[in-house]
């Protein structure tokens, strides 16, 4: 099979990485952000559901740099460009890792284009940062600091991945650190993706819609120190059409450490969302 690649009008770029029987086109957005999509490449080999998955990249974040038909300011249509995505392809599940699903949950007109949504290592708002800050100072990494203090004078993608490479500690257990690095070392890094949502976005973001309906999965590494997964303790996060499952050893790429909990977590999203009729024909139903 050749992989497909096509561009939305404003330049969103979908890749499929894998095809199977099923009618599900599962769209993976990066967090970050700026580390593009290349990031959720083990977890979409780590998932068994029917359907295509699709890595997802705005304009303008990972290596998605100047897409066609891409505004002269890609981050002007940001987040609100992710609907030309979710209506680029029918039947899709949007599943956002960590901003990337904040950056969901930013945009309420998704809603009406998808059949499913997972929230993996997200936040309903923009509490987890001052815990981030607390927890960086429990626990220094000192070549994080030295390799910040570069990037201050050398604004460059091979900066920000000595950064994101220094700090793996944090976002990886102890006995996934040399998967977490090698994974970190291979990304596209992009500052202008970085800077555009410190800007605009990260301090102020709060949750502008929750599903009312469709099946929606929240999955949280129990070692997650990046973004405190607290906050989806509360009733307002809670319903019939939502899941919490919590990766046991995971972290805040909870497949790194845990793949076969994230697979069975997706699974169970999958049956939430495909119905099988007696004849083994499948149909579809939104709750």
């Amino acid at each position: 099979m050749t992989a497909q690649v096509f561009f939305t009008p404003t330049g969103v770029r979908l890749r499929q990485r894998s095809r199977s029987f099923g009618d599900l086109n599962w769209l993976l957005l990066p967090g970050g952000p700026g580390l593009g999509s290349e990031s959720l490449h083990e977890l979409a080999d780590a998932l068994n559901v029917p359907g295509s998955i699709w890595m997802v990249d705005l304009p303008g974040d990972g290596s998605n740099g100047d897409p066609p038909g891409a505004p002269p300011d890609p981050f002007s249509c940001w987040p609100m460009v992710l609907v030309e995505a979710a209506q680029a392809l029918p039947n899709a599940i949007y599943v956002g890792h960590s901003t990337g699903g904040m950056y969901l949950l930013s945009t309420p007109t998704v809603e009406q284009h998808i059949v499913g949504l997972a929230l993996v290592s997200a936040a309903p708002d923009a509490r987890w940062r001052a815990r981030f800050t607390q927890m960086t100072r429990r626990h220094p990494l000192p070549a994080v600091d030295a390799a910040t203090a570069v990037y201050e004078h050398e604004r460059t993608p091979a900066a920000m991945r000595e950064i994101a490479i220094a700090s793996a500690a944090w976002s990886f257990t102890t006995q996934s650190l040399d998967a977490g690095r090698n994974l970190l070392r291979r990304l596209p890094y992009n500052g202008l993706a970085v800077t555009w949502s410190a800007h605009n976005f990260d301090e102020t973001y709060t949750a502008a819609w929750w599903p009312r309906a469709i099946p929606t999965l929240i999955v949280s590494g129990a070692d997650d120190r990046i973004v405190w997964q607290g906050a989806w303790e509360e009733p307002a996060f809670r319903g019939n059409n939502v899941m919490h499952r919590t990766i046991q050893n995971g972290a805040h790429f909870p497949w790194i450490e845990n793949p076969h909990s994230v697979r069975h977590a997706f699974g169970e999203l999958a049956a939430k969302v495909v119905g099988r009729s007696t004849d083994g024909s499948t149909s579809w139903k939104s709750s």
